[in-house]
C-alpha cells in the first residue's frame, strides 16, 4: 500500500473510531510502528489529526470562526443549556467565555436571575444587557474577530483581578487523556486563566467534541467540576471520563 493510501485509510479508522493507537493501526495496516508514527506526524502537521503519545485523536468538527459556530448544531447547544442552567443561583458571581455554547446558556437566563457576570464575550455582553438583574464586568483589550473576543495581555490581567464562583467554558476539544484543548492560542490562555481563578468550573460541550483534541492545552479533565453534552451520561464514550468528572 502507497504512503498516500494508508495515510487516507488512517484518516477512515480515526473518523469512526475518534481515537487510536499506534499498535492497533500498526496491525490493521500491516506496517512497522515506526512507520504509523511517520504517518500520525505528518498528517498531525497538516491538521487532518491530533497525534498524541501512543496514537492520535480526531480533530473537533468545530467551525473556527464565530459566524460559522453561532449557527452550528444549535438545538444540542439549547439541550446543553438547560442541563447547565440549574447550577447558577442568585449572588453568584460567574466567568463565562466566548463559546457560542456559553452564549446559549446566557440565552436560556431567567429574566429575574441575579448575577455578577464577567466576560471577554461581545455577544455574552450584548446579552447581558436586556437582563435587568444582571451585572456585566467586561474584559477590555484586542478584540480577536474571529471569536469575537477580547484576547491579549490586558484581558489575562484583567481575569486575574477577580474570583469567580462558577466558571462557564465552551470547549473546543475534550478528550478523557488530553484534557480540554483549544484551537486559538489566546483563546485558550483566557480559558485557562479562567480556571485558576473559579471555585468550580462546567464545561459545555457536545457529543462531536468528545474524544477530539486540538493543539492548545487548556485543563486536565480532573480540573473540571462537570462536564456537561447534549447526551446521556450513561453513553458509552462518556465512561472514561465519568471516572475523573460530573457528568451530565
Amino acid at each position: 500500500m502507497r504512503k498516500e493510501e494508508r495515510q487516507q485509510t488512517i484518516l477512515e479508522y480515526l473518523s469512526k473510531e475518534h481515537r487510536v493507537t499506534s499498535v492497533e493501526l500498526s496491525e490493521y495496516l500491516s506496517v512497522s510502528e515506526d512507520t504509523i508514527r511517520r504517518d500520525l506526524k505528518e498528517l498531525s502537521d497538516q491538521g487532518l489529526l491530533k497525534a498524541v503519545r501512543g496514537g492520535a485523536v480526531a480533530p473537533s468538527p468545530m467551525p473556527l470562526h464565530y459566524r460559522k459556530r453561532e449557527k452550528h448544531d444549535l438545538e444540542n447547544k439549547k439541550i446543553i443549556a438547560e442541563k447547565a442552567i440549574s447550577y447558577l443561583k442568585d449572588g453568584q458571581v460567574v466567568f463565562i467565555d466566548g463559546g457560542t455554547t456559553s452564549l446559549a446558556l446566557v440565552a436560556s437566563f431567567p429574566h429575574d436571575l441575579k448575577l455578577t457576570v464577567i466576560t471577554n464575550s461581545f455577544p455574552v455582553a450584548v446579552l447581558v444587557e436586556d437582563l435587568p438583574n444582571i451585572e456585566l464586568i467586561f474584559a477590555g483589550g484586542k478584540m480577536c474577530k474571529t471569536s469575537f473576543t477580547t484576547s491579549s495581555m490586558e484581558s489575562l490581567d484583567f481575569f486575574r483581578s477577580f474570583r469567580a464562583d462558577v466558571c462557564i467554558l465552551g470547549t473546543c476539544g475534550i478528550h478523557h487523556e488530553r484534557g480540554l484543548t483549544g484551537i486559538l492560542y489566546d483563546d485558550s490562555q483566557i480559558k485557562k486563566n479562567m480556571i485558576q481563578n473559579s471555585n468550580f468550573i462546567i464545561a459545555l460541550g457536545s457529543s462531536e467534541k468528545i474524544d477530539t483534541g486540538e493543539t492548545y492545552f487548556v485543563s486536565h479533565l480532573k480540573d473540571i467540576d462537570v462536564l456537561v453534552t447534549n447526551i446521556s451520561p450513561d453513553e458509552e464514550i462518556l465512561k472514561p471520563y465519568k471516572k475523573q468528572v460530573t457528568v451530565l
